[in-house]
Order: C-alpha cells, then sequence, then structure tokens
C-alpha cells in the first residue's frame, strides 16, 4: 500500500572524525570546515530546508557541540553587531536557527563504524510509517532544482524502498563509492539489480555511483539491524540495500540533474570551494582573475 505521508525529516550523517584534515579537525567536525563563508553543514541544511524539510536530526559524536552552537542563537555576537550598524549581517546570524527544527543525536561507540550507523542511532525519532532525508555530512550539490527534492519527487511517484542520487564518476575512481547495476527492462526508470560498495575497477558493474543523497523508507532500517557488517568491518548503507534488492524490494538509482562535490579529502575539498566560488556572483569576477594570474 503507497505510503502518503509527506516526508518532512533529515537526517545528516556527521560523526566522522575527519581523519584526513587533521590537524584542522582535531577540536572540530569536518562539517564545520567552511565553504568560503557558510560552513558544509549549513549548505546541507539550505538544500533540506529549500526541499521542505521541517525537521533536521544531526547525528554527531563526542566533541562536536560546536555544531549544535552554530544552529543555535548567540546573543552576545547579535547585540554586538546590532550596536556596530551590521544590520544585515545580525540578521543573517538571527535566521540560523530558524531554519528548522534541529535534534542532536550522539552515535555512541557501541555502534559499528560505516555509513548506516548514524539512521540505527536516529531510529529513535524516526517513526515507522515514515521516509526521511539521509544526507552524507561532507558531500554536497550543485543544482537549480535542490537534489534533495528531485528525490523526494522520485519517491512519491514510484514508493519504491530507497531512492539513490546516482551520478557518473571517473572509471578510476569507482573503488571508493558504492556502484549501481542496473536492471533492464523493468518498468520503474533507473531500478537496480545490484549495488556493490567500493569495488574493483575490473569488478565494477558501471560507473553509476551513490553521491550521500538518498530517501529511506523505514524499512531500510529494520534491514540494516540485520545487515552484518562488511567491507572493512563496517556497516555499509549498500549492503543493506543489496539485502533488499534481493527480497524483492524495489531500490532505485536516480541520476542527478546537478553536480555532486565531494568534500572528504583536501583536494576534493579545495575542488569544491572553487566550484562554489564561481556561483557567486559577488567574488567571481575578480576571483577568475586571481586564477588567471597564478596558473601563468
Amino acid at each position: 500500500m503507497k505510503n502518503n505521508r509527506k516526508i518532512t525529516k533529515a537526517v545528516i550523517a556527521a560523526a566522522g572524525y575527519g581523519t584526513r584534515f587533521l590537524p584542522a579537525t582535531k577540536n572540530q567536525p569536518k562539517e564545520m570546515l567552511p565553504i568560503i563563508d557558510k560552513p558544509i553543514i549549513h549548505y546541507l541544511v539550505e538544500e533540506a530546508v529549500n526541499s521542505g524539510i521541517t525537521d533536521i536530526v544531526l547525528v554527531t559524536r563526542a566533541g562536536s557541540h560546536i555544531m549544535e552552537d552554530y544552529f543555535d542563537s548567540n546573543a552576545e555576537l547579535e547585540k554586538a553587531l546590532d550596536e556596530s550598524g551590521k544590520t544585515a549581517r545580525c540578521e543573517m546570524i538571527r535566521q540560523i536557527p530558524k531554519m528548522a527544527n534541529f535534534i542532536y543525536i550522539r552515535q555512541h561507540k557501541h555502534l559499528p563504524y560505516g555509513n548506516g550507523s548514524p539512521l540505527l542511532a536516529a531510529k529513535s525519532v524516526i517513526d515507522d510509517d515514515e521516509a526521511v532525508v539521509y544526507m552524507f555530512g561532507d558531500d554536497l550539490t550543485l543544482s537549480e532544482v535542490p537534489v534533495t527534492k528531485q528525490l523526494i519527487d522520485v519517491y512519491e511517484k514510484y514508493n519504491p524502498s530507497v531512492v539513490a542520487a546516482a551520478q557518473e564518476v571517473p572509471w578510476e575512481e569507482v573503488v571508493r563509492y558504492g556502484v549501481f547495476k542496473y536492471e533492464e527492462g523493468s518498468d520503474i526508470p533507473n531500478k537496480i539489480e545490484e549495488i556493490i560498495e567500493k569495488p574493483e575497477r575490473d569488478e565494477a558493474p558501471s560507473n553509476k555511483a551513490q553521491d550521500g543523497r538518498f530517501i529511506l523508507s523505514y524499512e531500510v532500517i529494520e534491514e540494516l539491524e540485520k545487515t552484518p557488517q562488511g567491507k572493512g568491518n563496517e556497516l555499509w548503507l549498500a549492503d543493506a540495500f543489496a539485502r533488499l534488492v534481493s527480497k524483492g524490494k524495489t531500490v532505485i538509482a536516480q541520476p542527478i540533474d546537478g553536480e555532486w562535490l565531494t568534500t572528504g579529502d583536501p583536494l576534493r575539498y579545495l575542488k569544491a570551494t572553487i566550484k562554489f566560488a564561481m556561483e557567486r556572483d559577488d567574488i567571481n569576477g575578480e576571483f577568475v582573475e586571481f586564477l588567471k594570474d597564478i596558473i601563468k
């Protein structure tokens, strides 16, 4: 029976240690690193809110209070900005905690490492008759229509167990991602018959990879609870998806209209920063000239 409950909740996984960014992430989450003048996590929340999401569940680790403080009010800063006549900046700061209803959950150490564990940590705030948005905390997207909204539209049309965002990656990079094999002749567009987590190039069924945005029915959480730890002794979403497919459930890997930008390592973080800078009318002109000068 079709579930017509509106999707209003997004779970954002932000419980990693960001070891590839040490020492910058020694005392702050990787998701708080800035892309120009906003932290990575702010862009994810904006994307979710612009897709109709009202409740943001941030799954964090110990020591991530800086993220909670960011989405809270700061009366002292607001007062200082107001008194100095910086009213526009003051209003910008005041709007941050009003973006959504924020819920914070710690991912405890008894859960295994892996990209499926934040969902298990958030289980208590997800009803068994609702689907949720799930976002990797270090993946950004550039698109006219928010990628999350694109996926919600697909979910509402076909009511599958999973809608995962997909985008082509270079063949030499498939080993970094969960990769999809599409089912031929299906009545449902982009239905998959297999997903493999981080395959070697010669084992990859395609170069279509999951890109950190999902719509997940509650049965994904139920399946994760029964899924054994996989490659690297981690709990993988891809393994739960594969188990659902084997049971005849519908998993859709939807190619996105836009660009996926991961910030998972310093090089890709810098590339994402440049891409976002190019989208900013207030700085892109001078920035382009600067880039031209340094690459002469």
